[in-house]
């Protein structure tokens, strides 16, 4: 199944979603739909950023997270939301820090710092049934002419 077909449902829906893939397609999707719905052009660099935060955290799930539990874009009028729900009940201890890039390279940890950079309001919240959501807004604008 294609990563467009995998992620197709309402916006705001819990997605079947089981790939970093398959969740950029549906939040392309979700803003785009919302966008041209209200008759305007989201900036392109702006959608590279929401594409980087959603791979970030999904991949996150999937590899740290003990498994991708579900995953939410909620379009407001200024950006997006997005949840990511995993398994974990581990809170990354780099999700408040200041965003600072590591020390040195080893081929990761750079997750974190991009989403703290790109996103705000920043959550993590432990779910009743086990794991935790990992909540963010990115900030989307509108092209301009």
């Amino acid at each position: 199944m294609r990563a467009a077909d995998e992620a197709r449902t309402a916006p705001g829906t819990t997605t079947g979603v089981t790939t970093a893939a398959a969740a950029r397609a549906h939040a392309q999707a979700v803003v785009r739909e919302r966008w041209a719905a209200e008759s305007r052009t989201v900036r392109e660099e702006d959608v590279v950023d929401l594409l980087l935060v959603v791979s970030e955290l999904v991949t996150n799930a999937i590899r740290h997270g003990e498994g991708l539990a579900g995953f939410d874009v909620l379009p407001a009028p200024d950006g997006a939301r997005l949840a990511v729900h995993d398994h974990s009940d581990v809170v990354p201890e780099v999700a408040y820090g200041p965003g600072a890039l590591p020390a040195g390279h080893h081929g990761n940890g750079y997750g974190w710092p991009l989403i703290i950079r790109l996103a705000r309001e920043i959550a993590v919240d432990r779910r009743p049934e086990g794991g935790k959501t990992i909540s963010v807004f990115v900030p989307l604008r509108e092209a301009s002419g």
